[in-house]
């Protein structure tokens, strides 16, 4: 079995590419190079949640980040505006789609939310949780009682 390091690593980096394909479709080769210590973490607004773009712009449009949440975090039902697809890096992240059960994802598990799914998002105390995102829009937060 290959160490979770690199699943983890081939499963954003393969991520990565499919963004950056589905992003610029007629755009010429390049390399796009970032190491962990040159992210550029940002606050998400009206959380405690961290992201950092590395394809796109996650406050416009398509988009792939890192999103770090903090231990013990917890965001009641809610959807995203965006479909996205998410790999789990770091911690333990606890899912609940709306009318399903609870699912726990540690480091290397794969999920997505597609069509505004409604569903409940908790990060395990004792550890960040650090995710790799690529949504086809801008990342929000629509709580239930907003959500249309």
């Amino acid at each position: 079995m290959l160490p979770k390091a690199v699943v983890c690593s081939t499963l954003v980096a393969l991520a990565t590419i499919s963004a950056a394909a589905q992003m610029s479709p007629a755009a010429p080769p390049k390399a796009n190079l970032v190491a962990a210590g040159e992210l550029k973490w940002v606050d998400v607004p009206d959380t405690p949640a961290k992201i950092a773009t590395v394809v796109g712009d996650s406050a416009k449009g398509a988009h792939a980040s890192f999103i770090k949440l903090p231990g013990g975090f917890s965001a009641p039902l809610h959807s995203h505006s965006a479909d996205h697809h998410v790999v789990v890096v770091a911690g333990t992240l606890t899912l609940t789609p709306e009318g399903g059960t609870a699912k726990k994802l540690g480091p290397g598990s794969w999920f997505e939310f597609t069509g505004k799914k409604k569903h409940v998002t908790t990060c395990d105390a004792g550890a960040d949780c650090e995710l790799f995102v690529v949504a086809k829009g801008a990342w929000d937060l629509v709580p239930a009682d907003t959500a249309k």
